[in-house]
């Protein structure tokens, strides 16, 4: 593993810049039009190893620059084979990046193209939820480095409309989720339409010891590069916990807004339906939020994300198919309404604020029933939170929401048995106002329940003080009737009986035989 270099230049060790790893000037012009002199930590370390050929393994803390730690030395490399021809032939897949989400293929993407923007080779992304047909007609034209997500790639090697025999470097951006979840088998469909040798990259912000088993699997004696402890956090992130009733959450996450005065937030939930309902809630409070989950089309989860970029939106409530790889610059705080099942979720969760070495607020919250998930927390970035309470907030009492239950509190319980005679009593309570209308429903209530002697009683005695005489008047008498049992059956004389019995055992009834077996009269 090569040696760390420290962050902060020093007198004796001046501060590396891009041009000291022997970059092509055509890449040197697009680092200097975004900005970049000086590599990041894991930059510093990954790029030489990867101009080399070499096999990577790098984990380095969510924010600090891992998708140019590989692109930058991957347009380098590919340079040796760029070429101006318009011919498709000339433009084969040579590298290929798979990423877990659209969102961050996407993303990766418009990295790569911004890098090589000065230089003949072609990039392309391609994932799922959107027409194929725009895709496979890039990816007929040729280019040299494709950015998808496993499934749909998968759909475009079945249409036969990519070719992966010549692809020289696989990189999984992410690789923990991609193996830790259920990309494992596309993966290694993947893996065996390329090349024997080639060279693998592997890059995440968390490396578990069995993510590294089964990475080594097919990795070829790779270099593990960690520029800080495995499963860290930034330490730049302020990181809060406050314990807050679980059904006090949504308004929980409104105070903080309001408190905060902060313009733009993503909120973290576990479900798609949490994160609906919280921006529903936001919404009708005031606050501009969107929701992106699953469920939304890629053009919808793409136009939020965008519109929560440019500051149209205030508030992007996201499950953690937006926690994984998306950079927002200067993000100021990222709220965890509901702490992630999986424990390294949280640290990718918390990676969407401080990135970049600037500074930034994680608040999570937590109820009782969360408190298994926040030990696992602690146990994994080795940090034990502080518990403390939401100073300032009040949990509201939505006496609208009660009020409407206790007008509907009892259609819950339609099914049960016994309860309609409440409905009747608040039926007859407002007959006094709306006679005609109040008599009609309790009639039929009593048409429905008359049968049971509770509800009989209670509909005579309610009509006797409502004066419903009309209701009265509807009512069959039969069901009014006390319960009478029916008269026993008359006894049959014994030697009658018998007689009856010998009779019918005597001559046997004769049943039709078909012809085919042997139901013929002999003549």
């Amino acid at each position: 593993m090569p040696e760390q270099l420290p962050e902060t230049a020093t007198p004796e060790t001046p501060a590396v810049r891009f041009e000291d790893f022997g970059l092509s000037p055509d890449i040197l012009k697009a680092l200097t039009a975004q900005g970049y002199v000086h590599p990041t930590p894991i930059q510093e370390q990954a790029i030489p190893i990867v101009l080399q050929g070499r096999d990577v393994m790098g984990a380095a803390q969510t924010g600090t620059g891992k998708t140019a730690g590989f692109s930058l030395p991957i347009i380098q490399l590919l340079l040796a084979h760029a070429s101006a021809s318009m011919s498709p032939a000339r433009h084969p897949v040579r590298a290929l990046i798979l990423t877990p989400t659209r969102e961050l293929a996407d993303q990766v993407a418009d990295n790569v193209k911004a890098y090589s923007r000065f230089t003949p080779l072609r990039s392309t992304v391609v994932f799922g939820g959107v027409d194929m047909t725009p895709q496979t007609a890039t990816l007929r034209a040729g280019v040299e480095i494709v950015i998808a997500t496993p499934g749909r790639l998968l759909d475009h090697v079945q249409q036969k409309t990519v070719n992966l025999s010549q692809t020289q470097i696989l990189v999984m951006d992410e690789a923990d989720r991609m193996l830790d979840m259920g990309f494992l088998p596309d993966l290694q469909r993947i893996i065996n339409l390329l090349p024997k040798q080639r060279q693998n990259l592997m890059f995440s912000a968390t490396f578990s010891p069995e993510i590294k088993k089964l990475a080594a699997s097919f990795l070829n004696n790779p270099v593990t590069i960690e520029v800080a402890r495995s499963n860290a956090t930034a330490e730049r992130v302020t990181q809060i916990i406050y314990k807050v009733n679980e059904d006090a959450k949504g308004d929980a996450v409104a105070h903080i807004i309001r408190e905060r005065q902060l313009k733009q937030v993503i909120v973290f939930s576990n479900t798609k339906i949490g994160a609906s309902k919280l921006a529903r809630q936001l919404e009708n409070e005031g606050v501009k939020a969107s929701a992106i989950h699953g469920d939304k089309t890629q053009g919808e989860r793409m136009a939020a994300l965008e519109a929560f970029k440019q500051g149209q939106v205030e508030v992007l409530v996201a499950t953690d198919v937006a926690a994984r790889g998306l950079d927002i610059t200067d993000l100021p705080c990222v709220i965890n309404i509901d702490l992630p099942y999986n424990a390294e979720d949280y640290v990718h969760r918390i990676g969407r604020t401080g990135r970049a070495g600037a500074s930034g607020d994680a608040i999570s919250l937590f109820s009782d029933k969360d408190e298994r998930l926040l030990v696992d927390i602690e146990k994994l970035i080795k940090i034990k939170f502080v518990r403390s309470e939401l100073t300032g907030f009040v949990p509201r009492q939505r006496s609208e929401r009660s009020d409407r239950g206790g007008e509907r509190g009892e259609r819950p319980e339609r099914s049960g048995r016994g309860e309609r005679t409440e409905r009747g009593d608040r039926g007859e309570r407002s007959s006094s106002a709306a006679p005609g209308s109040a008599s009609t429903s309790t009639s039929s209530s009593a048409e429905r329940d008359g049968e049971r002697s509770s509800v009989r009683r209670d509909t005579q005695s309610y009509g006797r003080s409502g004066g419903g005489g009309a209701r009265r008047e509807k009512v069959d008498p039969w069901f009014l009737k006390p319960y009478e049992p029916t008269a026993a059956p008359a006894p049959v004389d014994a030697s009658v009986s018998a007689a009856g019995a010998t009779k019918s055992t005597s001559k046997p009834s004769k049943h039709k035989v078909a012809a085919l077996l042997g139901g013929m009269p002999k003549r």
